[in-house]
């Protein structure tokens, strides 16, 4: 990969990700695992083989000794960007947002891991909570539907880039499973409640209506997809998501 011309556009804890000739590439931190890059790379191979337009992952190597992803790069505004610079038009945005989260659950990609399998994992390995709760939110996942839908894990407005010629594509596939669409969905409505809980609840309205879901039944959800959120150690995080883990019935 040529790495001359590199731009940083993001900055976090455990990568860099630049702009450079040949596409995105993301450089992760030495100590950040071999395994989870591979991943990462799989991951999106495996989401591309759906028929779903997203960014291709053009090679896989090592930058001054750290591992690095090249990715195709896709022109365009993020969504995210889109709805703070535009408010008036945010319920047509959120429309867009939520049919495209709808077309990536009509796919499937049998050989992605199980979001089940993920969640349970997360949640058995939070020490922040005590065996008790741990045990209501396993016992609560484990009778949850089972599905096999493409599901992102992390799909928010920041992971959709808006194209010049309106058409929108998913990026960031490193969470990507198989498994219930209520529970990306879930997962979804957090994220915009961390930020802002109006677009949270116009997220939750559009969503139920246009996936002929019950929003009761995507709450069931929250407990378990907030305890998964709180295994990545955010403490600004920490507080908000610790409200949402009372596992309760809701009504």
């Amino acid at each position: 990969m040529k790495l001359e011309k590199k731009k940083l556009i993001v900055k976090r804890e455990y990568k860099e990700v630049y702009k450079c000739e040949d596409g995105i590439v993301k450089i992760f931190e030495k100590d950040h695992p071999k395994a989870d890059v591979f991943n990462e790379a799989l991951n999106t191979a495996r989401v591309e083989a759906t028929g779903l337009d997203i960014p291709c992952v053009k090679e896989v190597s090592q930058v001054d000794g750290k591992w690095a992803i090249l990715i195709e790069y896709k022109e365009g505004t993020t969504l995210e960007e889109m709805m703070e610079a535009d408010p008036g038009n945010l319920e047509k945005y959120m429309e867009d947002f939520v049919d495209l989260q709808l077309e990536m659950h009509s796919k499937k990609a049998a050989r992605l891991n199980k979001l089940k399998d993920k969640l349970s994992a997360q949640i058995n390995g939070l020490k922040e909570l005590d065996a008790t709760t741990r045990y209501e939110l396993l016992t609560r996942l484990e009778s949850m539907p089972k599905h096999d839908k493409v599901c992102h894990g992390d799909f928010n407005p920041s992971n959709v880039i808006y194209g010049k010629n309106g058409k929108m594509t998913i990026v960031d596939w490193a969470h990507a499973t198989q498994g219930n669409a209520s529970a990306d969905a879930a997962m979804t409505y957090l994220l915009f409640a961390l930020k802002d809980q109006e677009k949270a609840d116009l997220y939750m309205k559009l969503f139920c209506k246009k996936s002929d879901t019950a929003r009761q039944y995507v709450q069931q959800w929250l407990p378990i997809v907030a305890a998964a959120e709180l295994s990545k150690n955010n403490e600004i995080e920490k507080e908000f998501l610790m409200r949402w883990i009372d596992v309760i019935d809701y009504q």
